[in-house]
Order: structure tokens, then C-alpha cells, then sequence
């Protein structure tokens, strides 16, 4: 078999070949080791891995996470598109939503899935280390309703310390982010309605930060689809509504495992021809 090379599409050995990664980087260790940086291809996760525990993804395993993805937009654009026959004609504007994504990839799929539900989104992707830093200046050109704040994370020891930030891949740049945000709402006068989180994040310190919403509570892995879901949620929910987790909660991939938070007020008004 030939050597992993970066931009592979793999699965690791020693936990069953469970998850579909693509290699982001390949790190040569002193002793000549390599380690591969994986990021999961459907799921928000990010882990390392030695380079002789991986093995390439077959064909059909990455046919199969591609059209897992394909269809999750498409079932739930068509709900919402059966929901949206039932109303009146009126117009809405719905709650802007700028989203920072720290994946490539999940940044065209958002983007695809906030133009086929008519939502007001920007998407930019931005590494997660990088998101504390730019948050504040696209805040002030943009000027959305919705922050959602994503990428990738994980816990680098798995099923302990739970309280140490420094045992969260990326978790303290979430954190972080949400604290320059709350500190543009305070200069700036607004009202901000805040996702931050990927797989396995810090929940408890995200919240504290300032979000609305973040994942993930019981440290699991939440699906790609989970954070656009708490922005379509909230920018489609009307002004007069205090929308929280019971609002949206079946469409999450996990429900309350994967994403909670204390709610917000939505951010749709609605004029009735």
C-alpha cells in the first residue's frame, strides 16, 4: 500500500475504522515518526493519528459519506420547503447570519444549504485559530443578527479532564471568539444571537464566554449539519419569540447531547400582504 499522503481520505485502525477523516497535515516527529492532523470529512471532529495506523478510505466508503452529506441538506431543505407552503403570503426578512467555519468544505456545504433556504448568510472560511482574531472587523462589515462560530475540536484524552481547557483541540479559540463578539455587542449597541462549537467542545466554557448556543454538552461528536440548524433556526423564529432548544431539538442529529444553550429571541420579521 503507498504512503498517506496529505489530502488522503483515510480511516484509523485502532478504533474500528469508524470515521471518514481527510488528512490535513503530516507531522515529522524528531525520531523520524510521522503523525497525521485528520478532520473528519462528515463529522466536525479533528484528531491525530501515527501514520502507520491509518488506512486509505475505500471508494465506497467515501461514495457513501458524500451522499450521507447530499442527502441531510436535501431532507432538510425539503421539510422546510413543506413547512413554508402552509403559510400566508407575506414577506419575511430573516436574521442575517455571518458564519466563520474553519473547514473548507463545510464552508461550501453551508453555504449551498443557507442559498437553497433563501436565509441571508455570509460564510467565511477562517481557521479556528485564526476567527479571535478577524471576528471583531467582520462583525463591524457585515453587521449580522446570527454568529455562528465552527470548525473543527476534540478532546486530545478522551473521558477526562473535562475542565481543562488545554485538553480541547480548539476550544479556547471558540471561546475566545464569542468574548470579541460580546465585546462588539457592548460598543456597538446590539443583540447578537451566538452558536459556537464543533465535536466534543468545551460547552460549559463557550456558554460562560457569552453564546447562546454550543455544543457539546456530553463531549460527542455532532454532525456537520448541527450549527446551520441552530442558524436557520433562529433567523427563521420571529422577533416576538423566545426560541430555545425544544424548538429545533429533533433536527439535531444528538438533540440536547450535541447542542443546548439557554436560547435566544428570534430574529424574523414578518409583513403580511
Amino acid at each position: 500500500m503507498r504512503e498517506i499522503k496529505k489530502g488522503d481520505i483515510v480511516t484509523r485502525n485502532s478504533y474500528n475504522n469508524d470515521i471518514v477523516f481527510y488528512v490535513k497535515r503530516i507531522i515529522k516527529l524528531s525520531d523520524n515518526r510521522k503523525i497525521a492532523i485528520l478532520k473528519g470529512v462528515d463529522l466536525r471532529i479533528e484528531a491525530d493519528a501515527p501514520i502507520e495506523d491509518l488506512q486509505l478510505a475505500s471508494k465506497e466508503q467515501q461514495h457513501i459519506c458524500e451522499e450521507h452529506m447530499e442527502y441531510r441538506i436535501i431532507n432538510t431543505i425539503n421539510h422546510e420547503k413543506e413547512i413554508k407552503q402552509d403559510r400566508r403570503k407575506e414577506i419575511i426578512r430573516t436574521g442575517k447570519i455571518l458564519h466563520l467555519d474553519g473547514d473548507r468544505r463545510y464552508s461550501e456545504k453551508s453555504m449551498m444549504y443557507y442559498k437553497k433556504m433563501g436565509l441571508n448568510a455570509i460564510v467565511k472560511n477562517i481557521p479556528e485559530n485564526k476567527q479571535p482574531k478577524v471576528v471583531y472587523r467582520l462583525l463591524m462589515i457585515y453587521n449580522p443578527d446570527i454568529l455562528i462560530i465552527t470548525g473543527h475540536d476534540g478532546m486530545i484524552k478522551s473521558g477526562a479532564r473535562y475542565r481543562d481547557i488545554f485538553n480541547y483541540r480548539n476550544s479556547r479559540h471558540f471561546i475566545q471568539t464569542v468574548k470579541e463578539a460580546r465585546k462588539y455587542d457592548v460598543i456597538n449597541n446590539k443583540n447578537l444571537v451566538i452558536f459556537a462549537g464543533a465535536c466534543q467542545s468545551y460547552f460549559e466554557a463557550i456558554m460562560d464566554a457569552g453564546a447562546n448556543f454550543a455544543s457539546s454538552p456530553a463531549r460527542i461528536l455532532i454532525d456537520f449539519l448541527d450549527p446551520l440548524i441552530v442558524a436557520k433556526s433562529v433567523a427563521l423564529a420571529d422577533k416576538n419569540k423566545y426560541i430555545t432548544i425544544d424548538d429545533f431539538v429533533d433536527e439535531l442529529r444528538d438533540g440536547k447531547k450535541g447542542v443546548n444553550g439557554l436560547g435566544a429571541r428570534g430574529k424574523r420579521n414578518v409583513i403580511f400582504l
